[in-house]
């Protein structure tokens, strides 16, 4: 057995021998992201729920700073945040100039944010939730290999408010605040704002500064308006404004860099949601959601990494992509009441209509092509949908659900480049579900789920590389959820197998220019198939009234299937990129005394292809963190580290000449993630 694994099966070793001990059952986790609010450990699917503490822990202030504590999720940077997200080792690495459908859906506060997941800030977020595996009957085409639901705090019925300060090394620092409460007796609303800044973490020796550095603002404000008894109303709307810095790589593969045109990385997002509750009919609710998000965002980098003169076979060039990228959805939703169940009140049900309307314009500014580039792109789904649940038995139950979508789109381009596909798609699932006590499931599900097919658009690209199929996915998934030991032992673990058909990858060729320098390009193609299969495994035990342990792990392996790339490699048999064979995360909080407590725990994530278009990898690692916190009435001061060691560790690679020193030989360049982090962060909440 390898040390991280045989180091994590003897802790959860201990963790079952010390329940002995009289203890606090560890408290129950509500998930938000399904049909119908409910207990983690009622859904028939694998979810890791990352929750306000834990961001507390560890500063974290993006979604990125979360996802290692998930397991089998990955992200692809390629920006100064991670926009890109992957699941089960599924999920798009990065985007430039085509058009782009997710694998893996982003949700804030009911805002559809895929393929913009840089505005997932994190304060004043309740919780984040991590679903696996297709959500074909509830999120369609968005979400072929999972959704991240991130639920920020409601309205509350008692006054609050409370201010964060916060200090961190490498110059950040930061300020945010909040105000909750009743306005009337049927009004309530909470609102928040945070701002933070930072030099960055990356050294440009030509220009004597900091070039990767952070500044990022979040505004949040909820409404909750009680009209009637049986009609509420909730409002929510959010102003997030990144404006970062991106200038990652370097020649040398180190944190310092010679750029002379240092990058951009800015999103500046509108969003609102407008959600309507009514319960007046017997037989069913009725819920009625539309939400807006309206995203600007520029990404730009010097491609050449260098500056004028550097070398005489250099060159010099940019690249920038200004993206305007809106998104309306609308839902409505019955659900129904125990009046209105049906087959003698055994079967609940669902059903709902779902349209979405998405236009994304962009305008490419890059120094080899004769004029700006611009594409207009726009998407339209329609979809209904039906959901049941049959309790067959007081122990067993049934679950089916089935979504029908529509997927159209409409592409052009100053390349006088047109598509329009139309497509008609499907997906669902079927769950048998074993309830041996309450508050325990043991489950079996098969789901389907799908991503629409698209088209790729760079003017150099062959005529057969331009379009690509949709891909369709089945998942077999076994798992066990459930309290154990009077509650002090909460776990889940869960097998799957998935076989996917026209799996879409990302790919990239090289074409080499009349100047001797060579022009990256990526694009989305289709292998034959390919299969993924592993194990989720989560466990948290009050073994005291003082420490409290948690682990997650998870296993992968993922193939491909009759799969040669552009490059002429056959990959039948490989990995596939961004599918780490193991992660783990093993920790331990102990309360120290009444006012103190200290975290610690490691986490490890295996080695991993950086793209199907090689071989190159990224390395094994192993961070450790640390938090101390202090706890007094209404202050709370937490002295925390991420990546205490030190550890280099890989986010983003690419394989491709741009030394013009070696004569542009192609080699593997990475971008780092964080160095080691550590600051104080002060609460006061009254």
């Amino acid at each position: 057995m390898k040390p991280h694994l045989l180091f994590i099966f003897s802790g959860i070793t201990l963790f079952t021998a010390a329940l002995h001990a009289q203890t606090p059952p560890i408290e129950e986790i509500i998930v938000t992201a399904d049909f119908r609010q409910a207990a983690v450990n009622s859904i028939a699917a694998s979810i890791k729920v990352l929750d306000s503490k834990l961001m507390q822990q560890k500063n974290a202030s993006h979604l990125e700073d979360l996802l290692l504590n998930a397991p089998n999720v990955n992200f692809s940077s390629s920006a100064s945040r991670a926009r890109f997200y992957q699941i089960r080792g599924i999920g798009e690495l990065d985007q430039f100039a085509e058009p782009l459908n997710s694998s893996v859906g982003i949700m804030l506060d009911g805002v559809d944010m895929s393929g913009v997941g840089t505005a997932a800030m994190l304060y004043d977020v309740q919780q984040v939730e991590v679903l696996m595996g297709p959500q074909g009957t509830r999120y369609g085409s968005n979400a072929l290999a999972g959704l991240i639901n991130l639920q920020s705090k409601n309205p509350t019925g008692t006054f609050s408010k409370g201010l964060q300060v916060q200090s961190e090394n490498y110059a950040g620092k930061g300020i945010a605040g909040y105000l909750a409460g009743p306005a009337t007796d049927s009004l309530q609303y909470r609102m928040s704002a945070q701002t933070l800044q930072s030099d960055g973490f990356v050294r440009n020796l030509f220009l004597d500064k900091n070039t990767n550095s952070r500044n990022e603002t979040t505004i949040r404000g909820k409404i909750r308006y009680l009209a009637t008894p049986t009609l509420i109303i909730d409002l929510t709307t959010a102003f997030i404004d990144i404006d970062n810095g991106y200038d990652a790589f370097s020649l040398d593969n180190t944190r310092t860099t010679l750029s002379d045109a240092p990058g951009q990385d800015s999103q500046r997002s509108k969003l609102g949601t407008a959600k309507l509750t009514f319960s007046n009919i017997p037989a069913f609710n009725i819920e009625s959601t539309v939400a807006y998000a309206n995203n600007a965002i520029a990404y730009s980098y010097d491609e050449d990494w260098t500056y004028i003169d550097f070398h005489p076979d250099g060159y010099q060039s940019t690249d920038r992509y200004d993206r305007n990228h809106k998104t309306v959805t609308a839902e409505i939703r019955l659900l129904s009441k125990p009046t209105g169940s049906l087959l003698q009140g055994r079967t609940s049900w669902i059903a709902g209509l779902y349209s979405l309307q998405q236009d994304v314009d962009l305008t490419r500014l890059y120094t080899f092509l004769p004029e700006n580039f611009s594409s207009q792109h726009a998407i339209t789904k329609r979809a209904i949908y039906g959901d049941t649940s049959t309790q067959l038995n007081e122990q067993w139950s049934l679950d089916a659900g089935i979504r029908g979508e529509r997927f159209s789109a409409d592409y052009h381009d100053s390349n006088v480049l047109n598509f329009a596909p139309a497509e008609t798609l499907a997906g669902g699932r079927v769950a048998l579900n074993y309830h041996p006590v309450a508050g325990s499931l043991i489950y079996a599900t098969i789901a389907r789920g799908y991503k629409s097919g698209g088209f790729n658009t760079d003017g150099s690209l062959d005529t057969d590389l331009r379009e690509y199929a949709t891909e369709k996915l089945w998942n077999y998934e076994l798992g066990i959820k459930g309290g154990f030991f009077s509650e002090r032992l909460q776990t889940q673990a869960a097998l799957f197998v998935m076989q996917r058909d026209a799996v879409q990858i990302s790919s990239s060729t090289v074409r080499m220019r009349k100047n001797g320098s060579a022009e990256f390009i990526t694009y989305i193609g289709n292998a034959a198939a390919g299969s993924n299969s592993g194990l989720e495994l989560s466990a948290a035990v009050q073994a005291s009234t003082l420490v409290k342990v948690y682990s997650s792990l998870g296993l992968l392996a993922t193939q491909y299937h009759n799969f040669i790339n552009s490059a002429g490699l056959d990959l039948d048999g490989r990995d596939q990129a961004y599918a780490p064979r193991h992660q783990y995360t093993l920790g331990m909080d102990w309360n120290l005394s009444p006012y103190l407590e200290l975290d610690v725990n490691i986490q490890g994530r295996d080695s991993f292809y950086f793209s199907p278009s090689h071989d190159n990898q990224s390395q094994a690692y192993t961070l450790l963190n640390a938090n101390l916190t202090y706890s007094l009435s209404n202050i709370r001061m937490t002295l925390w580290g991420r990546n205490l060691t030190n550890q280099n560790y890989a986010v983003h690679g690419f394989y491709f000449g741009n030394d013009p020193r070696d004569g542009y030989t192609a080699k593997v360049f990475t971008q780092w993630g964080e160095p080691q982090r550590y600051g104080l962060t002060m609460n006061l909440d009254f």
